[in-house]
């Protein structure tokens, strides 16, 4: 059974993909320099990224007052489920926190996942999805003095339309979408967190999986192993710049499907494709 936290600021593991993407991770690093949950490290799992990846990493561990560990494999088509496997095994501490190298967290992100955590369960939350016009504003001076997560700023550059967002100005709009927020919490990689024992005993991610529920396909295993999932959906909050997806494709989804069909239907708790790669 994963333990319990006790004591002060217990320290987490934070676990973030990227792709050749080094402004979209620079703006993610840059969310974690004014964290008000101070003991962390970040494992950054690389798919394969260029030296333009890997020399900003190095510029930015230099500054950075928590630890960098940068994890690379070749590119080799689509495999970040191996990467984070890598990041997963490395991580120093009991209690993981999931992003992606495009997300830029809120100042209170790791205490909203630090806090939730309870044995037994695993956190979901999602993102707000920035335009493109929106994601070219963002600043490292705007995300230092936070003001990029203002409500007004957001709903200005939201991707598409939404009523109620993540981040409301009105507090008691804020609250209610909290009391009925009726959305069904799911492992999802780019804002999740779950104590390190529960994702080593469903084995980690499922590496024969392609881009497109890779994470929610973890999640399930989860909830087979009688970890349930618990929503912070309007407390860790981040902002998810955006960009294209070329890695996409239909047969990788379909192939997707598929294994999230066995997992439902069989119950499965443990991946043999995972980790210890025991197929």
């Amino acid at each position: 059974m994963a333990p319990q936290f006790s004591g002060k600021d217990p320290p987490v593991s934070v676990i973030l993909s990227t792709y050749n993407s080094p402004q979209l991770l620079e703006n993610c690093l840059t969310g974690f320099l004014v964290q008000d949950w101070t003991a962390f490290e970040v494992l950054v799992a690389d798919d394969g990224s260029t030296g333009e990846t890997r020399d900003l990493i190095e510029r930015f561990s230099r500054r950075a007052p928590f630890a960098i560990h940068h994890h690379w494999q070749p590119d080799e088509g689509f495999r970040k489920t191996a990467i984070l496997n890598q990041a997963i095994r490395s991580a120093r501490n009991d209690y993981l926190v999931f992003t992606d190298g495009d997300c830029v967290p809120r100042k209170d992100f790791l205490r909203a996942h630090s806090t939730g955590a309870v044995t037994g369960r695993f956190l979901s939350a999602g993102v707000e999805y920035l335009s493109a016009t929106g994601t070219k504003e963002l600043t490292t001076e705007a995300i230092l003095d936070q003001s990029v997560f203002d409500p007004r700023w957001v709903r200005e550059r939201r991707e598409k339309p939404r009523l109620i967002g993540k981040v409301n100005h009105n507090p008691l709009l804020q609250r209610l979408a909290k009391w009925t927020n009726l959305t069904r919490p799911t492992f999802n990689g780019h804002n999740s967190s779950a104590w390190k024992a529960d994702i080593l005993e469903a084995n980690g991610f499922d590496e024969r999986m392609k881009y497109g529920g890779l994470d929610r396909e973890l999640g399930e295993r989860l909830v087979n192993l009688g970890i349930r999932g618990h929503s912070v959906r309007y407390d860790a909050i981040c902002l998810h710049q955006f960009h294209e997806r070329p890695y996409a494709e239909l047969e990788g989804l379909s192939r997707n499907r598929e294994i999230r069909a066995e997992v439902r239907r069989r119950r499965i708790c443990r991946t043999p494709f995972g980790i210890t790669g025991e197929h």
